[in-house]
C-alpha cells in the first residue's frame, strides 16, 4: 500500500522540523518527505490545516488482558488507542495471571498480533505476582520482548528488592518504572489530603506518600547507576526531587498524566467516582507546577495511565469505588487544551508524546525519518468536540472529562503504513 500525505504541517521535534510538507509512505515505511511530492498509484490524504506528527506513544496503559477482560481486552484497548491517536502503547503487567513470566508475555504478544490495531509492547512485573518479595526472571522477560519492568498499581516497598531489581535490570538496559507510594501513609485514602479532603469528609492521601518513595528511588538509582522512571508524578515536591536528581546526573525520567495536568482535588466534591485515581488529583498549586515543568525538560513524557473499569466498579459509594480513569481516547484532546491556552508550545507537546516516551524506553520510534516505520498521527487542531464516553471504543467509560468540550482531536492514525483510524471511525 502507498500513501501520500499532502500539505500537512509536519511537526517532528526530534529533527526540529515544523513546516508544511508531503510524506510518501510505501508498504510500512516512510520513503520520502519533502515539498510537492508526486507519486502515482497512491491513496492521497489531504492533510491541509492538519498537524502531521510521528506516531504518538503511550508508555502507561492497562489493557487488563488476561484475566480482566470484562474491564478491557487487547481488541478493545488497541482500538481505543488508535481512536486516541496512538500508534504504540505499552501495557502494564497487573493482569491475572500477572505478566511476570514468559508464558503470559507471549500470550499478550500473540493476542496483540492477532487482534490489535496498534503496536503493543509488554512491560513485565518487577516481582513475582507483584507481591514485592521475590524478583522475576528478568533475563527471561528481556528475551521474550519486555521493554521495561514495573509493579505498577503496587509499590515495591522493600528497598532491598528494589535495589536488586535495578541492578539486574541495568544488565539488560531495561528501565524500571516505579509506582511511588508509601502504603503506610496512603492506606484507606480516597483523595488528596488537604483542605478539600477535610471539607468533603474523605480520608486523604498526603503528597508525602509519593514524595518519600520518589526520594528513595532516586537514592537507589544513584547507588546502582540504573534507570528509574517515575510513573504518574502528581506532587510538586516529587517534581523538585526529580529536578535536583537530573541536575546531579542521576539516570531518572518521569511522566505526567492528562488528568494530573488539568484537574484538581476540588472536582472530587461531585462525589463522582470517575474522579477517583491513584495517585489522587492534587491541589491547584501542584497542577501549576506540573504544567510549568512541561517545557523545562524535567517531565519526559505524557502518559495516560489508561485504567478502564466496568460500570459496577465506579457506580457506587466513593469509598468503595476502584481507582482509575479511562484515558486513551481523551489524552490528546485534554492535553492539547494546554497548547491552545498557551501553557505549552506545540512542538514541546508533540515531543512529550513522541520522541520523549521513545527515549525513555529506548525505542526506535518517535520520528518521521526516512526508512522508519510509517507510524503517523494526524491531528485536526480546530476540531471541537465534547467527550462522550458512550462512544468510546474502550470498554471503560470511566472518565471525569465526560461532557467537557475540547479543541484539537486525532483525525487519522496510521500504524505501519495502514490507516487504522480516520475521522472518528476505526478502519481495521
Amino acid at each position: 500500500m502507498r500513501l501520500l500525505i499532502k500539505g500537512g504541517r509536519v511537526i517532528d521535534p526530534a529533527n526540529k522540523v515544523d513546516k508544511v510538507l508531503d510524506i510518501l509512505v510505501e508498504n510500512d515505511k516512510i520513503v520520502e518527505t519533502g515539498q510537492n511530492i508526486y507519486a502515482e498509484d497512491c491513496i492521497n490524504i489531504d492533510a491541509e490545516n492538519k498537524l502531521v506528527c510521528p506516531g504518538f506513544i503511550d508508555i502507561h496503559v492497562h489493557l487488563r488482558e488476561p484475566g480482566f477482560e470484562y474491564k478491557e481486552d487487547i481488541y478493545s484497548g488497541t482500538r481505543a488507542a488508535a481512536a486516541g491517536g496512538f500508534t504504540t502503547i505499552c501495557c502494564m503487567p497487573n493482569t491475572e495471571p500477572v505478566a511476570d513470566n514468559k508464558s503470559v508475555i507471549s500470550f499478550i504478544k500473540e493476542q496483540a498480533r492477532d487482534k490489535g490495531v496498534v503496536n503493543v509492547l509488554p512491560i513485565g512485573a518487577i516481582t513475582k505476582r507483584q507481591q514485592g518479595q521475590e524478583l522475576v526472571e528478568i533475563a527471561e522477560l528481556f528475551k521474550v520482548g519486555c521493554v521495561a519492568l514495573s509493579d505498577d498499581g503496587r509499590p515495591v516497598v522493600r528497598a532491598d528488592i528494589m535495589r536488586y531489581a535495578l541492578e539486574y535490570a541495568k544488565m539488560f538496559s531495561l528501565p524500571v518504572l516505579s509506582h511511588c507510594e508509601e502504603p503506610a501513609l496512603s492506606q484507606d485514602g480516597q483523595m488528596n489530603e488537604g483542605f478539600y479532603s477535610t471539607y468533603y469528609g474523605l480520608k486523604g492521601i498526603p503528597a508525602a506518600a509519593e514524595e518519600i518513595m520518589v526520594a528513595r528511588d532516586i537514592i537507589l538509582a544513584k547507588l546502582t547507576g540504573a534507570h528509574v522512571h517515575i510513573c504518574h508524578v502528581s506532587a510538586r515536591g516529587s517534581l523538585e526531587l526529580i529536578r535536583r536528581a537530573k541536575e546531579e546526573g542521576i539516570k531518572i525520567t518521569c511522566e505526567v498524566t492528562p488528568h494530573h495536568l488539568t484537574l484538581t482535588d476540588e472536582i472530587v466534591g461531585s462525589y463522582d467516582a470517575d474522579t477517583k485515581v491513584n495517585p489522587p488529583l492534587r491541589s491547584k498549586e501542584d497542577v501549576e507546577v506540573l504544567i510549568n515543568a512541561l517545557s523545562e525538560g524535567i517531565i519526559d513524557c505524557i502518559a495516560s495511565d489508561h485504567a478502564p473499569h466496568h460500570k459496577e466498579a465506579k457506580d457506587c459509594e466513593y469509598s468503595a469505588a476502584a481507582f482509575g480513569i479511562s484515558g486513551l481516547e481523551t489524552s490528546v484532546a485534554v492535553t492539547m487544551s494546554l497548547v491552545h491556552q498557551g501553557k505549552i508550545g506545540l512542538s514541546d507537546w508533540v515531543a512529550l508524546n513522541t520522541i520523549g516516551p521513545a527515549q525513555v524506553l529506548g525505542l526506535d520510534k518517535g520520528t518521521l525519518n526516512k526508512g522508519r516505520a510509517a507510524d503517523i498521527t494526524i491531528i485536526d487542531p480546530e476540531m471541537v468536540k465534547k467527550v462522550d464516553p458512550t462512544k468510546f471504543y474502550s470498554k471503560g467509560k470511566n472518565t471525569p472529562f465526560k461532557g467537557m468540550e475540547f479543541k484539537g482531536w486525532p483525525w487519522m492514525t496510521i500504524r505501519g503504513g495502514r490507516i487504522v483510524f480516520e475521522d472518528g471511525k476505526i478502519k481495521a
